[in-house]
Parts: structure tokens; C-alpha cells; sequence
């Protein structure tokens, strides 16, 4: 299986992609501040799973790259609550992002309790 057929990846680049087309609206004086830092957060999601799915030969290295993603996961959750009280997305996008992201981070810790349906062999 490669990463890239992972539910979770799937799911956690498509949010990126949602978040960075929803991000060109947003105001220039942003750029340097709230754009770059939700799409970083966003894109690192699904970066350190595949990081992590790469070192599933190395329990400890799986998990912890997990929880970093699962830390991006959280951290665009909060920049997304930024964007709300700015009003640079609508209530309807904000509930639809945070759902989205929600679920990534079920599925990603899904992973880390379940590491054996991934690969990863017992200490």
C-alpha cells in the first residue's frame, strides 16, 4: 500500500486544497500571517502522515510523526477560528472545514491506536 491510499492522507489533502483555494480570498495584509501559517499548518497534515507511514518500521517514529500531524490538524483548526472571527469565511465554510478536519483527526488517531492494520510490527 502506498500512503497516498491511506483514507486519512486523502482526506487530510483534500482539506488542504479546500483551505488554500478558500485562502486566495483572503486579504493581503494576511499574507504574511494568517494565509501562509493556515496552509502551512493544513499541508502538514498530510506531509508528516506519509513521513510517518514511511517510518512504520520504527514504532516510536510512527507515533510520533502521527501526533505532530495530529498537532497540524489542531493547529488549523484554530487558525480556521481566526478566519471565522475575521469574517474572512462564513459560518457555512467554517462548519464544513472544522467537520473535515475533525474526521481527519479521528482517522489519524485511529492510526496510532491501531498501528498493526498499518504495518507497523510490535516493540
Amino acid at each position: 500500500m502506498r500512503f497516498q491510499d491511506l483514507l486519512a492522507y486523502k482526506k487530510s489533502f483534500a482539506l488542504a486544497m479546500k483551505v488554500f483555494e478558500i485562502t486566495k480570498s483572503f486579504p493581503k495584509e494576511e499574507t504574511y500571517s494568517l494565509t501562509d501559517q493556515i496552509r502551512r499548518s493544513s499541508r502538514s497534515v498530510p506531509v508528516t502522515m506519509a513521513e510517518a507511514y514511511r517510518k512504520r518500521i520504527y514504532p516510536k517514529h510512527f507515533y510520533s510523526k502521527l501526533t505532530d500531524s495530529d498537532g497540524e490538524n489542531s493547529e488549523t483548526q484554530v487558525w480556521l477560528e481566526f478566519a471565522l472571527s475575521c469574517k474572512y469565511i462564513s459560518e457555512d465554510i467554517y462548519k464544513e472545514l472544522i467537520s473535515e478536519s475533525i474526521e481527519v483527526g479521528k482517522l489519524v488517531n485511529y492510526m496510532i491506536l491501531n498501528p498493526e492494520k498499518f504495518g507497523v510490527k510490535k516493540e
